[in-house]
């Protein structure tokens, strides 16, 4: 009794497993875990070839062919200003002027003596007619007819030597009004009234008079590459942001070095309007050598890190995309473009958009370019 009851037990203990061992087998499969990673979209650019320009930038000054400095050419003190700097003048209108009191004594004193001398001249004038006549009649001598002609003719001279001597007096006596040689533009007056001006060089300028046309760019270009300078070549004149102002040629070359400089003298002309080139502005000025296609991307697609330049490139891998950083050498700037020197070929596609949230290797899914 108790061996069935004990087999009974092992029987019913076997079904018990095997239904379980059933049930495990009918189990399905577990599932992935999880799904991949999936790229961050981003913005590209394929790599392009574009005409580079090779240039050299140069500081250069806007100076007019017609600017002329006032200095005073004879002394005394300054007793009028009659403009301010910035306004502009007509040939001829009075500037300043020095006082002409004591000048003005001395015309005064050589207009009558030239009024004496023409007093004399023309009783000299009278006289020696006069004598000629009576010794045509026989009354006089020749004696007394000749000394009446010598009278005359040092009258005469004496006439015309002070008409000479006014006139130099009035010459000298015109140059106390400071007038504008041409049409132009009053610069800095760094004089004031009751100042004392001399001709001397310790004297200081009264004031500059510029006619904004006609001007010129001066470019000092380095004597190693003064070999290389020509008239014809092009340049571009910017403002210290880099906006281009005006594009030019270079028009006279200097057969001599600067020897403060070490630099040769080259001019270009410039047409701008006056509001946004004036004379004695400071630009620069990018001297244009020749021009190469170089591999160009867009300035966006550019990051620094230490002083080095670098770029993430879409580089496809196993049917995806990945970032990968690239360190490339930049040359000039072509409008909104970098020109590569080296790093990058032509139809490479560079990540513009979400650089900064980039890592080397990181998937990325291209949209553009």
């Amino acid at each position: 009794m108790r061996d069935r009851s004990l087999r009974r037990i092992q029987l019913t203990s076997c079904m018990v497993l095997v239904g379980l061992a059933a049930i495990g087998c009918q189990k399905k499969p577990a599932g992935p875990t999880g799904a991949g990673m999936q790229g961050l979209p981003v913005q590209t650019a394929t790599v392009v070839l574009a005409p580079v320009a090779q240039s050299s930038e140069y500081v250069a000054a806007i100076k007019s062919r017609r600017s002329a400095s006032i200095l005073p050419q004879v002394n005394g003190l300054l007793t009028q200003i009659l403009v301010h700097s910035g306004d502009h003048v007509k040939e001829g209108q009075t500037l300043m002027v020095i006082d002409p009191r004591q000048q003005q004594a001395i015309v005064d004193s050589q207009r009558a003596t030239e009024r004496q001398k023409k007093a004399l001249y023309d009783y000299n004038a009278v006289e020696v007619e006069r004598q000629h006549k009576l010794f045509d009649a026989g009354v006089t001598s020749r004696d007394a007819y000749d000394q009446a002609q010598q009278s005359y003719q040092n009258a005469k001279a004496d006439y015309e030597s002070a008409v000479e001597a006014r006139k130099t007096q009035e010459q000298l006596l015109a140059y106390y009004k400071i007038q504008a040689p041409f049409d132009g533009v009053v610069g800095d007056i760094p004089v004031h009234v009751g100042d004392y001006a001399s001709p001397l060089n310790t004297s200081p300028m009264l004031t500059t008079v510029d006619e904004n046309k006609d001007l010129e760019a001066y470019i000092y270009v380095p004597t190693e590459r003064s070999s290389e300078v020509h008239d014809g070549l092009e340049v571009d004149i910017t403002d210290n942001s880099g906006n281009l102002l005006e594009k030019t040629k270079i028009d006279y070359v200097s057969a001599q070095v600067d020897s403060a400089l070490q630099g040769v003298l080259v001019k270009a002309p410039v047409h701008s309007t006056s509001e946004i080139l004036r004379n004695a502005q400071m630009v620069k000025a990018a001297v244009i050598w020749s021009t190469k296609s170089m591999a160009t991307v867009p300035v966006l697609a550019v990051t620094r890190q230490g002083g080095q330049s670098f770029v993430y490139v879409a580089q496809p891998q196993g049917g995806h995309f990945l970032a990968v950083q690239k360190a490339v050498a930049l040359g000039d700037t072509v409008g909104n473009s970098y020109s590569i020197l080296s790093g990058l070929n032509p139809g490479d596609r560079v990540i513009v958009s979400g650089t900064q949230f980039l890592a080397n290797g990181m998937p990325v899914m291209p949209m553009g370019g």
